[in-house]
């Protein structure tokens, strides 16, 4: 039987298919409170599409949560900010009617409002004081949901301060009583801004994470911290980090953003078509059980498992250890590249989708030319759509500036933790491409393109 299991878990591994790292027996998971954790909801006067996506996410939870035989209720709704995209008193009425239209009257809802977007057209008492008049909630709060500790926070009323040293007092507060409660649960805070240094997208590099809360959270491990702002991927396993606390990244409803090396806050073609979310599940020993999941596709993305994060013993999802559990991805046995020359030194080329060896996605591909000499003459990078439910079994790129003379293709399929594939390679003997004086002149353009993208990617 332990055999048969093996096999079955590296079969899913070799698909793609996100499976837990941690050690939690989900087999035996019953919840005692469940949840959704979302963010970025962006609502719009001029489009129905994210107000639509709100209704979509609390109804098919509804579906999920009723046709589970153990436990079936929806016990919270969080939005973890940047609930509108202009901050429009309309806006905010039209985010409240998509939820209050959809959400039962036994979810609880609990959103925060930022300096972001939330608070671009009012000033900031005005937008605490509109979110509180149109939702009956309150912009700072501090809730007890089946035994569980909810505390979320919002933009300071003061103009010029992101959060206020009262409200930093609060937090301090009502940590303090909730950790008095309830000293072996998780305790969850919710945010908007990453914390600094923590998950996907909040690196000082990266430019989306604050260090306001660190000073705070590193005296609680029962913290549980849901944060949004970058619209970085959840499915991306650098979402979920744990320190002396655990962070978690809640993803989008509206659009899918990333950093790849020089290039920050990257904005791929159709990524404003995507909108993900998580399903959070506790049980009686407070392990967590997450769900990242496709809106549109109505699909799961990915799933894990964390044991009771209250007992500091349990990090398994440091960088350290995560990167150290994880494998490169490979390409399948014969798979190879097919190329069609497109004239004019350009060609198109495709290559089979990478599979994943640790259940961990594949999140870029890279591409490099070489001539006969050895010499590299062309590099760049592909990100597959693996933010999304529906991610093509294939890649495809095209090469510029080809010089005549025989030339070599490399493919590398890359994870996360930037562990690569054995390439594939193609040897092709281009006759119709650039002349050796184009061919330099085309090097020395493609070079000050890079250099200029990179200046503006650093400097807005």
């Amino acid at each position: 039987m332990k055999k048969l299991l093996t096999v079955f878990l590296t079969v899913l591994m070799l698909a793609g298919v996100c499976i837990p790292f941690a050690s939690a027996a989900d087999n035996d998971f019953v919840p005692v409170i469940r949840f959704i954790a979302s963010s970025d909801t962006h609502v719009r006067d001029d489009s129905d599409t994210n107000a639509n996506r709100i209704r979509m996410m609390l109804e098919e939870t509804y579906v999920i949560s009723d046709g589970d035989s153990v436990y079936n209720a929806l016990d919270a709704f969080i939005v973890a900010g940047d609930l509108t995209n202009d901050g429009t008193e309309s806006e905010f009425n039209k985010f409240w009617n998509a939820v209050s239209s959809t959400k039962r009257e036994d979810t609880q809802f609990m959103g925060v409002v930022p300096k972001n977007h939330d608070g671009w057209t009012m000033n900031r008492k005005d937008m605490r004081n509109c979110y509180s008049s149109i939702t009956g909630e309150e912009p700072d709060f501090h809730k007890v949901i089946n035994g569980f500790h909810f505390i979320g926070i919002s933009a300071s009323p003061l103009d010029g301060v992101q959060y206020s040293d009262s409200q930093l007092k609060w937090l301090k507060a009502q940590l303090k009583e909730a950790v008095k409660d309830t000293p072996d649960k998780p305790v969850f805070f919710i945010h908007h801004e990453h914390n600094r240094n923590t998950v996907y997208g909040s690196s000082t590099y990266d430019g989306w994470g604050i260090t306001r809360f660190k000073s705070i959270l590193k005296n609680y491990p029962q913290v549980v911290d849901f944060s949004g702002h970058s619209h970085y991927p959840l499915n991306d396993p650098r979402s979920i980090w744990q320190g002396k606390y655990t962070c978690i990244g809640t993803g989008a409803i509206y659009y899918s953003e990333f950093t790849i090396d020089e290039m920050r806050a990257y904005d791929p073609p159709g990524c404003y078509d995507t909108a993900t979310y998580w399903i959070v599940e506790v049980n009686a020993e407070g392990d967590l059980h997450l769900r990242g999941r496709d809106i549109n596709a109505d699909e799961q993305l990915c799933e894990y498992y964390i044991s009771n994060p209250a007992d500091k013993s349990n990090r398994e999802y440091t960088p350290a250890k995560q990167k150290a559990a994880s494998s490169a991805p490979a390409f399948a046995d014969g798979a190879g590249l097919e190329i069609e020359n497109l004239g004019g030194g350009k060609a198109k080329v495709s290559a089979p989708a990478a599979q994943s060896t640790d259940g961990k996605p594949v999140v870029l591909y890279r591409i490099a030319v070489k001539n006969q000499f050895g010499v590299t003459i062309e590099k760049k990078w592909v990100l597959p759509k693996y933010y999304e439910a529906n991610t093509p079994d294939t890649v495809e790129f095209e090469l510029e500036n080809l010089a005549n003379g025989n030339l070599e293709i490399s493919v590398v399929a890359e994870n996360a933790y930037g562990m690569q594939s054995s390439p594939l390679r193609l040897k092709l003997d281009v006759n119709d491409g650039l002349n050796p004086f184009e061919s330099i002149l085309a090097a020395i353009k493609a070079f000050f393109n890079h250099i200029k993208m990179y200046l503006e990617q650093l400097f807005g």
